[in-house]
C-alpha cells in the first residue's frame, strides 16, 4: 500500500465526522428554516425574521455586542502576545499555559464569577460601598457594557494564542536592519511589523467575533435573558414552552451564520487588498 492510499484510508473517518456533525446538522438547520410550521415549505420564517422589530433589535445587538468585544479583545491580544514572546522562556511557557486554560473559561462560571466579583453584592462592590461609593452609579454588570466585558475577557485568551505564532514571521533581523537604516520602532512597526501580521490580525478578529456571536450560556446565566441578544432568541425559541418555534430557530440561525460568513469574507477581501498593495 502506498502513502497516498494509506492517507486516504486515514481521511475517512474524519471525512465521516465532518459530514456527521457539520454538513448533516447543516442541512437540517436550513431544511427548518424553509418550513411554514403546517408541513410545508416557503421563506415565511426569513420574512417574519427580517420584519420583526424584536428579532432585527436581537441581531443588532449581537452584532454590536460581537464587533466591540472582538476588536478591544484583538487589540489587547495583538500587544499581549508580543509582549509574552520577550518574556523568558520558562516564564513564556507559564503564562501561555495559563492563556490555554483562560481559553476555556467561559459560560456559567464565567458569568458566576463576575457576579461574586462586581454584581450587586459582589466583593469589589461592597468595598466600595464601604467608601461611600455605588459601583452601580459607574458600572452595570448586567447590561449591554457588562455582557461586553465579560465577552472581551473570554476572547482575550484565546486571541494571544491565535497571534502567538504570527510573530514568527517578522525577523529579528528585520527590526535590526530597519534600526541601522535610522528608522524608529514605530515606524518599524508601521511600515514592516504590523503590514507582516495583519492578515493574523484579520483572521484573529473573525474568528474572535464568530465565537463571540455564538456565545451563549455566559449571555444566559448573566442576565437571565433579560437583554435581547440573537443567540437567546434561539435558545428560547428551541426550549420555550409557550414560544416554542424550531423553524423561526432554524431560520435565525442561517442568519447568524450568514453574519459570520459576511464577516469573514470581509475579512479575507481586506487582507488580499493590504497584500496587493505591499506587492
Amino acid at each position: 500500500m502506498s502513502n497516498r492510499q494509506y492517507i486516504k484510508i486515514c481521511l475517512i473517518p474524519f471525512a465521516f465526522l465532518i459530514v456527521a456533525f457539520e454538513i448533516l446538522p447543516l442541512m437540517s438547520i436550513v431544511a427548518g428554516s424553509l418550513g411554514d410550521g403546517h408541513g410545508g415549505y416557503s421563506l415565511i420564517q426569513y420574512k417574519n425574521a427580517i420584519t420583526s422589530r424584536f428579532y432585527m433589535q436581537g441581531i443588532a445587538n449581537s452584532f454590536r455586542v460581537s464587533i466591540i468585544s472582538a476588536v478591544v479583545a484583538t487589540i489587547i491580544s495583538v500587544a499581549g502576545s508580543y509582549s509574552i514572546r520577550r518574556l523568558a522562556p520558562k516564564i513564556r511557557d507559564a503564562v501561555m499555559l495559563i492563556s490555554n486554560m483562560t481559553s476555556n473559561f467561559s459560560g456559567i462560571p464565567l458569568a458566576f464569577a463576575f457576579i461574586v466579583l462586581i454584581g450587586n453584592n459582589g466583593v469589589v462592590t461592597i468595598i466600595m460601598k464601604m467608601f461611600g461609593l455605588n459601583l452601580r452609579d459607574y458600572f452595570n454588570l448586567y447590561s449591554i457594557a457588562g455582557l461586553t466585558m465579560v465577552y472581551t475577557y473570554f476572547l482575550v485568551p484565546l486571541g494571544i494564542l491565535l497571534m502567538y505564532p504570527a510573530y514568527d514571521g517578522i525577523k529579528k533581523e528585520w527590526e535590526e536592519a530597519a534600526l541601522i537604516l535610522g528608522a524608529t520602532r514605530i515606524e518599524f512597526w508601521r511600515h514592516i511589523g504590523i503590514p507582516a501580521v495583519f492578515p493574523s490580525i484579520m483572521g484573529t478578529m473573525s474568528i474572535l467575533f464568530a465565537n463571540a456571536l455564538g456565545a451563549y450560556a455566559s449571555a444566559v446565566a448573566l442576565t437571565s435573558g433579560n437583554i435581547n441578544l440573537l443567540s437567546i432568541r434561539i435558545g428560547a425559541l428551541v426550549s420555550g414552552d409557550i414560544n416554542l418555534n424550531p423553524e423561526l430557530a432554524s431560520a435565525l440561525a442561517v442568519i447568524l451564520g450568514m453574519i459570520v460568513v459576511f464577516t469573514n469574507l470581509v475579512s479575507q477581501s481586506m487582507t488580499r487588498g493590504r497584500r496587493r498593495a505591499r506587492k
